[in-house]
């Protein structure tokens, strides 16, 4: 299997990986993910100019406001239907720079009573990423003060009652397990040095896969699985008090066999090995899965549904209208960037989005 490269010179997390790997053994590919991401030294998400034109990746709040704005419109929506709650936990997990719940608050204060209401907390474990978005949250005139926002470090940390939890390309972040089918059996997908001290992938021990749906696996195939998102789905369960997630991700619908985990330098995908630390790493999300585990969680899932189906049933294209024809010397960038947002060869159709919530409650818009 190849070696990753070394990207010009070594990552400084590169030293570290080949001291666990000789001390412990072999990596599996979670473990190497979480290293890369979560290391506390060296970890990719301690850069705090990671998102956006100018760093490594851009998400669809940074494309364009009117992300945000249904989005915040939605969970005014929701709020109500829930009979106006108050207090309202308004939770998103990994806020990024928080310019999707500076939109989302921006767009819900024409709701009469729902700012009142809520408290905002955003699960962030990037010291530097907090700061940033205590800027762009805390520094903006648009929320009225004094507006409550938190940073717990999990969500177990999110105080109890109703709920409404936003998730926009989290759960992509998440570390996977990989297990190769070789010679009739399924063995981890371990990362482990070669001769020269290069990372490189390799098989590592048996593992038991129970049954894999979808098509008939062959020698070779890959099959992710990603152990945290049951855990997060549990911890949803077990929350006091009604409450309604937003997963927005890009993956299939359905169960997929194959290798997904990429790595994104620069806007530009690198090989995963490469500079440890350096690179945004991500796999698929694969949905009909995910649905199963909240059901097995004893929670109700809703779609999943295409970005584009879902923003164009929010109103995105009556709301991109408006804010043209507010701006009409931004009106070509504008159209543009929605365009971005819902185009069906692009992030319209690779992104999906689902809906979950507690087993009483009755599916939130557009789902219903």
């Amino acid at each position: 299997m190849p070696s990753g490269e070394t990207d010009g010179a070594d990552s400084p997390l590169l030293a570290k990986l080949r001291a666990r790997i000789r001390r412990d053994g072999p990596l599996p590919v979670d473990r190497y993910m979480e290293a890369c991401l979560a290391d506390p030294e060296h970890g990719y998400w301690l850069k705090a100019a990671s998102i956006g034109a100018d760093g490594d990746f851009i998400t669809a709040p940074e494309i364009s406001q009117v992300f945000g704005e249904l989005i915040g419109l939605w969970c005014a929506v929701v709020w109500q239907s829930l009979a106006c709650p108050a207090p309202l936990r308004l939770i998103e997990l990994g806020p990024g720079r928080g310019t999707l719940m500076r939109d989302a608050l921006r767009a819900a204060r024409g709701v009469p009573g729902f700012l009142e209401a809520i408290s905002v907390h955003l699960v962030e474990v990037s010291w530097a990423l907090r700061e940033v978005q205590r800027g762009v949250l805390l520094g903006s005139p648009s929320p009225p003060n004094p507006l409550s926002i938190t940073w717990p470090e999990t969500l177990k940390d999110v105080p109890e009652g109703p709920a409404i939890i936003i998730a926009n390309e989290f759960l992509d972040a998440l570390p996977v397990r990989q297990a190769v089918l070789h010679d009739g059996a399924w063995r981890e997908r371990v990362v482990e040095l070669d001769a020269e001290g290069a990372l490189r992938f390799a098989i590592g021990p048996a593992v038991d896969m129970g049954g894999v749906p979808g098509a008939v696996p062959k020698q070779g195939d890959i099959v992710e699985m990603r152990p945290s998102e049951g855990e997060l789905l549990a911890q949803i369960a077990q929350r006091v008090g009604p409450v309604v997630a937003l997963f927005i991700d890009y993956g299939p619908a359905e169960a997929a066999i194959g290798d997904t985990l990429q790595a994104v330098r620069r806007h530009r995908y690198v090989d995963p090995l490469s500079a440890p630390g350096a690179a945004d790493l991500t796999a698929h999300v694969q949905f009909a899965p995910l649905a199963r585990e909240a059901h097995a969680a004893g929670l109700a899932a809703d779609g999943p549904m295409l970005q584009a189906e879902f923003l164009g049933r929010l109103g995105i294209a009556e709301r991109a209208a408006r804010l043209m024809a507010a701006n009409p010397q931004r009106a070509g960038d504008i159209e543009a960037a929605v365009q971005r947002l819902i185009s069906p060869t692009g992030m319209g159709q690779l992104f999906k989005v689902l809906a979950v919530r507690t087993r009483d409650l009755p599916p939130p818009p557009p789902f219903g």
